[in-house]
């Protein structure tokens, strides 16, 4: 399995906001040099999260994005949601019709707890946690 550069981009620019949450709207060129994102790939990603609300936007010479909720309550389960769309290990997670042997299979079980186990790790990590783990890692570098 592997997310796509869209997960993975949305993500990083939900840190940067998160990360300066408290300093008002943060303009998107901001994030792209930051974390050397294309600014039409960014636009397309925030609309996304824009019409999901997780971020709003802010117009004007002083505009740009910010989280629709704290930090705490956004968790990268939300965001991979938005962006990737749910969790699929196998087409037949998402549609059982598919699959002539979907209600046999003896392999499906296996498909349903790796999607768990995944959604409830990606659901229980916020981005507080993401910012928290970061300031962790980096006083430990010190």
């Amino acid at each position: 399995m592997k997310l796509s550069t869209k997960g993975r981009y949305g993500l990083k620019a939900m840190f940067v906001l998160a990360l300066e949450q408290d300093k008002g709207p943060i303009p998107l060129k901001l994030i792209a040099n930051r974390q050397n994102i294309s600014m039409q790939y960014l636009e397309q990603i925030f609309s996304a999260l824009k019409k999901a609300n997780l971020v709003k936007s802010v117009r004007g010479a002083q505009g740009g994005y910010l989280l629709a909720k704290n930090a705490k309550d956004i968790t990268v389960g939300d965001v991979l949601n938005v962006l990737e769309g749910p969790v699929s290990i196998s087409e037949c997670m998402l549609d059982e019709d598919i699959c002539e042997n979907s209600n046999t299979c003896v392999t499906k079980g296996v498909w349903e707890k790796i999607k768990k186990g995944i959604e409830d790790v990606t659901y229980s990590i916020t981005l507080q946690d993401m910012i928290d783990d970061n300031l962790k890692n980096m006083q430990e570098k010190i």
